[in-house]
């Protein structure tokens, strides 16, 4: 079982004196920077000189530095940039600043887990990962609360890397919720797996078949839309606030048969076996050196996908859905 730790089990004995430079400030740059620097520790934001980033950060009443600045200042550098972006970044403007005794941070394993950021030995390696967005990482602390986050660490120099991890975690407003421990690997493999077997390229799947067998057994796409997507959002929020019997309980005894005695039909064992092909690839490394080959060499593949998924019927239907309920 995970270890988790609360706010009452951590003291700040690390980073009070430390400076924290963010790197970024989309999503969760903003939303770390700002709890962070709410919670009394001193924090930099690094970005690309005169962006809208740059000027939100200003907004915010913070001073960014140009990121090599930051990197330069920061005891603890905290990239919070998107993956792919992150290696060239590092290597321009954070690595020369990487001196014994500094902390190299992320909220996501990736880089540091499949070796496309190496930082020099002396350097604590360590990873805050709220599981939430942003938005509501920030939403959450003004309240009062959090949302739980992963803590790992990949390399402990100093000795003092785990309790940083803590003490940055707890800054964030996250151990309000639980900082729960794992490793690199656990972190980014499971990360990566989940979003392709479930929540993104399972979610879209099943959702599209759904829709597709409907209309093509001759219902209106508009009531389509409505069984296999609109209402998915409300099956999941129960499941997310109270688990399985909480959704199961809410259902109809008719959903509850249906569901129980036909869903293993549709989702059967072929599904499962299809998953552990992902977990294999993922393990392996074979899926992150296709993609960081594919945005290095052919980013219109990306494109090409998304706009595949933009073209699909489902798509207009949400969009004349949505603005009927007032949600566009």
């Amino acid at each position: 079982m995970a270890r988790i730790y609360f706010d009452k089990d951590i003291e700040y004995e690390v980073i009070r004196d430390k400076t924290v430079a963010v790197i970024g400030y989309g999503s969760q740059g903003r939303a770390q920077a700002l709890n962070m620097r709410d919670s009394g520790l001193n924090v930099v934001v690094g970005l690309r000189p005169k962006g809208r980033s740059w000027e939100r950060a200003v907004g915010d009443g913070f001073s960014p530095l140009p990121i090599e600045e930051a990197a330069e200042k920061g005891d603890i550098i905290h990239i919070l940039l998107p993956d792919m972006v992150q290696p060239q970044v590092y290597e321009r403007h954070i690595a020369k600043h990487m001196a014994d005794g500094k902390a190299l941070s992320f909220s996501h394993g990736f880089n540091i887990h499949y070796g496309l950021i190496t930082p020099p030995e002396g350097v604590d390696v360590i990873m805050v990962a709220p599981k939430s967005p942003g938005a509501r990482v920030r939403e959450t602390y003004e309240a009062g609360s959090g949302v739980p986050a992963l803590i790992a660490v990949h390399r402990d120099s100093s000795g003092n890397a785990k309790r940083i991890s803590l003490e940055m975690g707890k800054a964030i407003g996250c151990a309000r919720a639980g900082l729960i421990e794992t490793t690199f690997a656990e972190e980014t493999e499971t990360d990566i797996i989940g979003e392709q077997t479930v929540l993104v390229g399972g979610l879209i799947e099943l959702i599209k078949d759904g829709f597709e067998v409907l209309v093509e057994a001759g219902y209106q796409p508009e009531v389509a839309y409505f069984e296999v997507l609109n209402e998915a959002k409300l099956i999941m929020d129960m499941i997310a606030e109270g688990g399985f019997m909480k959704m199961l309980r809410a259902v109809s005894d008719t959903a509850k048969y249906g569901g129980l005695t036909v869903g293993p039909k549709v989702v059967d064992k072929r599904v499962k076996r299809n998953m552990k092909v992902v977990v294999k690839n993922v393990r392996s490394g074979a899926f992150a050196k296709e993609w960081v080959r594919v945005w290095r060499e052919k980013p219109e593949r990306l494109k090409a996908l998304m706009k595949a998924i933009e073209r699909h019927p489902i798509e207009r239907v949400g969009r004349k859905i949505r603005k009927l309920s007032g949600l566009e």
